[in-house]
């Protein structure tokens, strides 16, 4: 984890106006809203890397409720739209989600389909290293 947690951070893209991390309370807001409690490895991504910008995926954040990736928002969006509501979404990649379950393991749901693909990711952790990190360019 600390070392997807370096690379992310050394990978951080300059933008006009930086994301900032949440803390405790907003997590807590968040999950009001949504209803669901965050599996403990997206809270902790939320906590200590949310305010990263790399690459062409933009994750989900938790700092402020006018930003597109506000989770809040993102759920709401993805569960109208057929995502099971059982997950929560980690990160939007065109029509389709990548989501995690209670225990916190990510999924990738396919729009089109409507289902799960068959590749699923253990954590959070590895879903940042295996697809996020490999995704910019």
């Amino acid at each position: 984890m600390e070392e997807i947690i370096e690379e992310l951070r050394e990978r951080n893209e300059p933008v006009p106006v930086p994301l900032e991390l949440p803390d405790e309370e907003m997590l807590v807001d968040v999950q009001e809203q949504i209803l669901i409690h965050l599996p403990f490895a997206l809270r902790e991504y939320l906590l200590t890397v949310s305010d990263v910008v790399y690459g062409r995926l933009e994750p989900v954040t938790a700092s402020d409720p006018h930003a597109h990736t506000y989770l809040p928002e993102v759920a709401s969006v993805a569960w109208d739209r057929g995502l099971p509501r059982d997950l929560v979404p980690l990160c939007q990649d065109g029509d389709d989600y990548y989501a995690v379950d209670a225990e916190g393991e990510v999924f990738l749901w396919q729009a089109a389909s409507g289902e799960l693909a068959e590749e699923t990711w253990e954590t959070v952790w590895h879903w940042c290293r295996d697809v996020w990190l490999e995704s910019g360019y």
